[in-house]
């Protein structure tokens, strides 16, 4: 036998026996070494494999055991003992954890019972180099990564950066309906900001949130991604916005921009064209504060952020309705039994948002801070009650905007931001340069306040950086929170307490 374990021509031939009677000693008179006492005298030695020779006659089965493959050894031999198949079936085990891998272009599995033919092609066919397919496991919160194979393509859309809204669109549209089209922009990630925004009309919400979203000071207000008031609507008195807009950034940050609340134009629209209302609303006035109602009800339900837009300071009518909707604010849902994604909180515990008081169009002298101090003393008072968080999350005093005022010196700094009157600084400073003395001719002129774009991108940073509460009591992905928020909608139009206020009103 050779050192591979094969046996050679002439080996064990009769020429090789008659060497063996030469070479041994001669034993007792009358033993015969090739008659039936050798085969009845025979031991069955151990291969190099650990397996041992089946016992019978060496002329016919032995030569032909050794020269076949170590695969079909097995399978030809039922009475080979258990421990030497087990050895034999390691590289079929790992060729079968190879093909689980989800690897295109190696054979499919093949169970151990299979024949020896069909082992022998399993390794070759598996040793054959592969082109390397990089799979991605799907990490969706709501459905677990499947073990089979991936979709290269799939894949790779998976990989693709999220794709670039141009304009926003309706998340409620006029009739107060929810429209699903918002659904395809989002995805399985829970990293998101949700910012709402509310005010009286006319006030600059839509512009406001264009330039926090996607837009700057210097483009064009047509190209615009939630559409400002145009000369026409503003000769009219008229508003631009209706239902709820949405627009998400590539950073994950969810814009909402409503129709105005109180809006005397919707009320004359109802009033002048007939418009059929609600069975449960007599009169139109009520139908358009119950709406205002249920928009911010809402907006202080599904958004981290709520931004207050006034034009000017201050509206005791506006405070008053903030409470009242905080007041008609549907409930937190509570967790569901089986869920996983519990953040640990009491299901009894009620979540509210930030709301940031945004003081647009202000004018020089609100920028003293002597003013400064009155006015965040007075929405501090008009706000001590709500559960809103109203203070210590945006400071004006941290932007540089003050740089002689240190941080004491505002007792009760609530979130409240100043922007100016938008305009264009290069033609303002021009016109300033050509009157006054010469040797301030190329200065810009002092207006008591940076400029507006400096202030807009101060105020972006802001909000942009605060703290993103909870929401539910289950952590929410961008999907889970659109299917949320649905549903929030459906309970503040079918709300028993605002029907309930309504009557009252009526």
């Amino acid at each position: 036998m050779s050192e591979s374990g094969h046996s050679q021509p002439g080996m064990y031939g009769q020429g090789r026996r008659r060497r063996r009677r030469r070479d041994r000693d001669p034993g007792p008179p009358g033993q015969n070494l090739s008659g039936p006492s050798r085969d009845r005298d025979y031991i069955p030695r151990e291969r190099r494999d650990g397996s041992e020779e089946a016992t019978g006659p060496l002329l016919q089965k032995t030569p032909i055991i050794l020269a076949k493959p170590p695969g079909e050894r097995i399978s030809s031999k039922p009475s080979a003992p258990v421990s030497g198949a087990a050895s034999l079936e390691k590289p079929i085990m790992l060729i079968k954890t190879r093909d689980e891998g989800g690897k295109p272009g190696n054979t499919p599995d093949v169970p151990p019972s299979a024949s020896g033919a069909g082992t022998v092609k399993l390794e070759r066919e598996g040793q054959r180099p592969t082109q390397p397919v990089y799979q991605i496991q799907n990490r969706g919160m709501g459905s677990a990564a499947s073990g089979g194979a991936v979709d290269p393509v799939i894949g790779q859309t998976k990989l693709l950066p999220p794709e670039k809204m141009k304009h926003s669109i309706k998340l409620v549209d006029d009739q107060m309906n929810w429209c699903d089209s918002a659904m395809e922009y989002l995805r399985d990630q829970t990293d998101m900001l949700v910012v709402g925004v509310i005010g009286l009309q006319g006030t600059g919400k839509s512009t406001i949130m264009s330039l926090l979203s996607a837009n700057s000071p210097e483009e064009d207000q047509r190209a615009y991604v939630f559409r400002a008031q145009t000369q026409e609507i503003k000769e009219r008195a008229g508003n631009q916005s209706s239902g709820i807009d949405f627009y998400i950034t590539q950073e994950r940050v969810i814009f909402l921009d409503t129709q105005p609340i109180l809006s005397p134009s919707i009320l004359d629209h109802l009033i002048n064209n007939d418009r059929k209302l609600p069975p449960e609303y007599n009169l139109p006035h009520t139908y358009v504060e119950m709406q205002s109602l249920q928009i911010t009800a809402f907006l202080f339900t599904v958004c981290h952020v709520v931004i207050v837009m006034q034009d000017w300071f201050t509206d005791i009518n506006l405070y008053r309705f903030l409470q009242t909707a905080e007041m008609l604010k549907p409930s937190t849902p509570s967790a569901s039994h089986d869920s996983t994604g519990s953040s640990g909180a009491d299901d009894g515990s009620e979540y509210y948002p930030h709301i940031v008081f945004l003081q647009n169009k202000a004018r020089r002298e609100e920028f003293c801070p002597r003013n400064l101090k009155k006015m965040h003393m007075a929405v501090d008072k008009l706000m001590a009650h709500s559960h809103l968080k109203y203070k210590g999350t945006l400071s004006m005093l941290d932007c540089n905007i003050f740089p002689g005022l240190s941080r004491d010196y505002l007792e009760a700094e609530v979130n409240l931001f100043l922007l100016p009157m938008m305009e264009n600084d290069g033609e303002d400073a021009l016109t300033r340069a050509g009157s006054g003395p010469p040797l301030f001719s190329l200065l810009p002129g002092y207006r008591g306040h940076p400029s507006f774009s400096s202030l807009v991108s101060k105020f972006r940073s802001q909000i942009l950086a605060m703290s993103r509460c909870q929401l539910s009591h289950t952590i929410l992905t961008e999907k889970n929170w659109f299917h949320y928020a649905a549903r929030i909608w459906d309970g503040v139009k079918k709300s028993s307490a605002l029907s309930e206020y309504s009557r009252l009103l009526s």
